[in-house]
């Protein structure tokens, strides 16, 4: 380590960073337009080192660090350094020059130069666009064969030059969506917030002059030496685990295999991903940014949770993925639903490594981006345009310690819930008529796995259009150590005046609805861990009692007779006893 950057200046300096890019995302959430962003926080912010390497991001999305991977790369191949100034900002889109991992999400990076005219480093955030064109509102559809059908495909281009916003290429933007008003409003926000990182960062730099460009490398350095003696504790040996997807959204093959084996050598650790489905037709596809990131949350939550999260943590880990895989698609395959296909790569690296990873290790999460779209135009303004998109949380994998939590986000995903009170406010065309946690839908175990929800739509207008995306609805999250699968997900619609409902698939795209329909979206639980037998009795009861579990689940799944009636359940000890001594 070099003398300046010692231990204490480097925590300083890294914690520095972080809360500029902590700072950043306030700025975007203060002031975006969308609900998407300003009340979900669809959005990742980071900084960078001069060369173009992410030293800090904000807890935000995971799935976001394959966006911001490969940015400032695609800016010098694209760039001259002698031609990129103080003020500029670039934006991109496209998956496969570096732009993000799926059209939604647009990337805008600054570099920030220093009085005497260096270059320090760069600020850079990435906002998910609720509608950037394509064949169907909110530009993700489950039935889109090639990136052409999914929206607007932006070109790393300059979006400001020198400090002025360059007009024409943001009107290029507002004029392929739907909702240009809610566009511009979004584009100013990132636009902002990476203002307030160059100031912020140019602050640090007057504070601490080259030292803090020799911290931002030297943070990488640390955080790949922590993740390598992370590795270096784990057990040698290959770990391999097969998982599936429900299907591709369009048409065979169904369903989609990943695999994958990890061998670990001392502090080397190598990820293969052979025998996994070549890209598909349909949106799931992946770019190879988009499952780097996956391999490196993945990695990181289950070796080292605490280390930074910069650039440094992908040197300690190498991936063999083949190009024209579905992981490692080619150009111009689909890719706007490719978040589920990450959550399963995830769910294939937390399988794998459940037997070396100790007290980390967790049975299977609900493991899907579980997303639902309405669109339409204003009954009260037919010129105005209305997309409302929610991905909805499940439950998270039990622990060997302890339950999984209750319709959270997981993995990939880290968005926020969307209250239904800011939902109807802004959107005038669907009221929520339930929101709420699913019984027996978290996977029966010694632990529980965490529960589902259940949140109920109904149309107040005619002509709005749903699209369900989804996944986790034929393969359920699994359980470890004899703990049981949790429930897999569902849609349902219920026409006006019928009582009884329809089945969706799992990416339904494009459907009418009209007043009075009823949608029922259902996201999966998660897996248990241990036998559900050895469950504490006084345990199995408060669930009955909070209507986590039923009761009649308490007895077929945990042997736990209950005797009473609703809210005044108690435990029939005699029944219990003969039932937990059956094999």
């Amino acid at each position: 380590m070099n003398r300046k950057t010692d231990a204490v200046m480097l925590e300083i300096v890294g914690n520095l960073l972080l809360s500029i890019a902590e700072e950043m995302g306030v700025a975007i959430i203060k002031s975006a337009y969308s609900n998407n962003i300003k009340e979900r926080r669809d959005i990742s912010t980071a900084m960078f080192d001069p060369e173009g390497n992410m030293v800090a991001q904000a807890e935000h999305v995971p799935m976001h660090l394959g966006s911001l991977l490969g940015i400032i790369g695609e800016v010098f191949k694209k760039f001259p350094k002698e031609e990129i100034h103080p003020g500029d900002m670039f934006i991109g889109n496209d998956p496969y020059n570096g732009g993000g991992t799926h059209l939604n999400d647009i990337t805008i990076a600054a570099p920030i130069f220093a009085p005497d005219g260096q270059l320090i480093g760069w600020a850079a955030n990435l906002a998910h666009h609720s509608d950037i064109g394509g064949k169907e509102p909110g530009s993700t559809c489950g039935d889109a064969i090639n990136i052409f059908q999914e929206g607007l495909k932006i070109p790393l281009v300059r979006v400001c030059s020198q400090g002025k916003t360059l007009d024409d290429i943001v009107d290029f933007v507002l004029c392929n969506s739907r909702i240009p008003g809610e566009r511009y409003g979004d584009l100013q926000a990132q636009i902002a917030a990476n203002r307030v990182g160059a100031r912020r960062l140019l602050d640090a730099y007057e504070r601490y002059g080259q030292l803090l460009v020799d911290c931002m490398h030297e943070l990488q350095n640390y955080a790949e030496r922590r993740l390598r003696a992370g590795i270096q504790k784990l057990p040698d040996g290959e770990y391999s685990f097969v998982d599936y997807m429900d299907d591709a959204g369009v048409a065979s093959p169904d369903p989609v295999k990943i695999c994958v084996k990890i061998t670990i050598k001392g502090d080397d650790l190598h990820v293969d991903f052979a025998g996994t489905q070549g890209q598909v037709a349909g949106p799931i596809n992946i770019t190879r940014n988009g499952m780097l990131a996956a391999v490196f949350y993945s990695l990181k939550a289950l070796i080292d949770p605490e280390s930074p999260s910069n650039a440094g943590i992908y040197r300690a880990f190498t991936v063999d993925a083949e190009p024209g895989m579905i992981l490692n698609a080619k150009n111009p395959a689909a890719v706007g639903e490719r978040i589920d296909t990450a959550m399963r790569i995830a769910d294939v690296v937390f399988g794998a490594l459940a037997p070396a990873a100790g007290l980390r290790a967790m049975a299977g999460s609900n493991g899907s981006c579980t997303t639902a779209l309405f669109s339409g135009a204003d009954p009260k303004d037919p010129e105005r345009y209305h997309v409302y998109m929610e991905t909805i949380a499940g439950g998270a994998g039990a622990h060997r310690d302890m339950d999984g939590q209750n319709g959270v986000q997981v993995h990939m995903t880290n968005t926020s819930n969307l209250p239904v009170e800011a939902l109807e406010m802004e959107f005038p065309l669907i009221i929520v008529r339930k929101y709420g946690l699913r019984p027996d839908s978290g996977g029966p175990g010694m632990f529980r796995g965490g529960q589902g929800i259940e949140r109920v739509y109904e149309a107040v207008e005619n002509n709005v259009i749903y699209t369900g995306l989804g996944d986790r609805q034929r393969f359920e999250p699994w359980g470890l150590e004899g703990g049981q699968n949790g429930a897999g997900g569902c849609y349902y619609l219920t026409r006006a005046g019928q009582t009884e409902s329809e089945r969706l698939t799992s990416k339904c795209t494009g459907l009418v609805i009209n007043r009075g329909d009823v949608v029922c979206v259902r996201t999966p639980g998660a897996g248990g861990w241990g036998n559900a037998k050895l469950r504490a009795p006084e345990k199995v009861l408060e669930d009955v009692l909070e209507k986590k579990v039923s009761v009649e689940a308490a007895e077929r799944c945990y042997g736990v007779a209950l005797k009473g009636e609703d809210g005044f359940w108690t435990i029939d000890e005699e029944k219990t006893k003969q039932l937990r001594m059956e094999k």
